[in-house]
């Protein structure tokens, strides 16, 4: 691990947070905090 070179920690690094960054996504969208959310296509209806 300590020999890993700076391309490699730097394909990880921006994996990982590609994957945090979809996963946070998907949960504010689809779970719990959803609720709060407004549709606002439903909230200026003529």
């Amino acid at each position: 691990m300590e020999n890993m070179e700076p391309a490699t920690v730097l394909s990880i690094s921006v994996g990982a947070a590609l994957i945090v960054v979809t996963v946070m996504s998907i949960y504010t969208s689809f779970g719990p905090p959803s609720k709060e959310l407004s549709d606002p296509f439903e909230d200026h209806e003529d």
